[in-house]
């Protein structure tokens, strides 16, 4: 599926890769975030996903000109996820709503895994 905006000279139709992409881009750019993330099969094993990918750690759902959000994550070890989910939520939901016009009415923050450094 896809977003439309309609108005009186035609529709615009943003996809939702367009719009996953976009909160990708903007969740990765929140501190304390190292990447997204896809559960593969049962096991649950969860594998960081490279730039070009990052669509598939993200689910968007569009209906009646509003946009659902769910972000699969990777965060850093030691830091607060409680915080590093609201920052993730406010900016996804700014940047999307700036750059498409249209409301997003959730963003659902999925904390997959947590990277340690040695």
């Amino acid at each position: 599926m896809s977003a439309e905006i309609k108005n009186e000279r035609g529709t615009i139709s943003i996809s939702n890769t367009v719009i996953a992409n976009l909160a990708g881009y903007t969740a990765t750019q929140c501190y304390g975030v190292v990447g997204m993330c896809a559960k593969t099969g049962k096991d649950g094993i969860a594998s960081l996903l490279k730039k070009e990918n990052m669509d598939k750690g993200i689910k968007v759902r569009t209906e009646g000109g509003t946009i659902e959000i769910a972000l699969f994550i990777v965060v850093e070890y030691g830091l607060n996820i409680g915080t590093i989910g609201e920052t993730i939520r406010s900016s996804v939901k700014y940047n999307v709503e700036k750059f498409t016009g249209l409301e997003v009415s959730s963003v659902q923050v999925n904390v997959e895994s947590v990277r340690v450094q040695p």
